[in-house]
């Protein structure tokens, strides 16, 4: 069976990229102007800071280690919840976005990978733009991952399929939730609007920057404790916003652990609320790394 499906539709595709991701980044200009006008309160915080960790972690622990990698067994209702939650990323459908990662560990920095920065070749040119690709050039690409091939385990599941097919209605819910609640709370049209702008255009635009930043920031730059067949790399200042998916290296050299952050001072968050949901009974079978294991990856 081919890794590729038939083509994205062509120009349809790419104004449907154009949209979900330079739409929200173009309110990045705005960011300055609005926090030195006061239009920031702690509202708006507090509720970016929900909505971040809700759809960063939907992509972090929900796409990511539970969808790609197995890395925990999971109850129904936080499987359903983990499919929405990273859906709320606008980072693609949870069976899309699945299977270009299965792909990208398959093919990792080799021809293949959908979005490996060392595409072009390693002299500083091609290496540029080899980043630019790997942050945000690979989304254009015309043909699209084969999900019958890499995913066909979760098309299978009809919760996650219908979590899949209503991308489009999550996305919307993405930018009203944030500003229902910001207006509910501030009882006010002003608490609306600064809510959607904060918690939810520049909350997807940073969310989205970030993993995007593990694809070619992680695999170019930062240090390489562990053994891995690719240029899979640790960036320290990455793992906070990114709920330690930064500490990427250990992650090419044991895709399963539930853990990427496991030497001293490396900070995981994502690991943190899987090591919650083990304690409330929603998580089992956590592959937490061993000592022993460790090890036996280091380079």
């Amino acid at each position: 069976m081919s890794d590729f499906s038939d083509s994205r539709n062509g120009v349809k595709h790419k104004i449907l990229v154009a949209i979900f991701t330079g739409v929200p980044f173009l309110t990045l200009f705005a960011v300055v102007p609005m926090a030195w006008g006061r239009m920031l309160g702690w509202t708006d915080v507090v509720i970016f800071a929900v909505f971040y960790v809700l759809s960063a972690g939907g992509i972090t622990i929900g796409y990511h280690r539970y969808f790609t990698h197995g890395s925990f067994k999971a109850k129904r209702p936080l499987r359903i919840f983990l499919a929405v939650a990273g859906s709320l990323a606008m980072e693609g459908p949870v069976l899309n976005w699945v299977a270009d990662h299965r792909r990208h560990h398959k093919f990792s920095d080799k021809e293949g990978d959908p979005h490996s920065p060392w595409k072009y070749g390693d002299d500083a040119k091609s290496l540029f733009k080899g980043l630019v690709w790997a942050h945000y050039g690979w989304l254009y690409a015309s043909k699209a991952t084969n999900v019958d091939k890499y995913c066909k385990d979760l098309k299978a599941d009809k919760d996650i399929a219908r979590v899949h097919s209503s991308f489009g209605l999550i996305v919307a819910g993405t930018f009203l939730l944030p500003a229902i609640i910001g207006g509910l709370v501030t009882w006010s049209w002003a608490g609306f609007f600064t809510a959607l702008f904060w918690a939810g255009f520049v909350r997807v635009t940073l969310v989205q920057h970030v993993t995007w930043s593990v694809n070619s920031i992680c695999h170019t730059f930062g240090d390489m404790p562990f053994a891995s067949r690719d240029q899979s790399r640790n960036v320290w200042w990455l793992a906070i916003p990114s709920l330690g998916e930064a500490w990427h290296n250990l992650h090419h050299a044991d895709p399963t652990a539930a853990r990427h952050g496991v030497l001293k001072g490396q900070i995981d968050i994502s690991a943190r609320i899987i090591w919650i949901f083990e304690k409330l009974g929603w998580a089992w079978d956590v592959r937490w790394p061993s000592a022993e294991r460790l090890e036996s990856k280091r380079a």
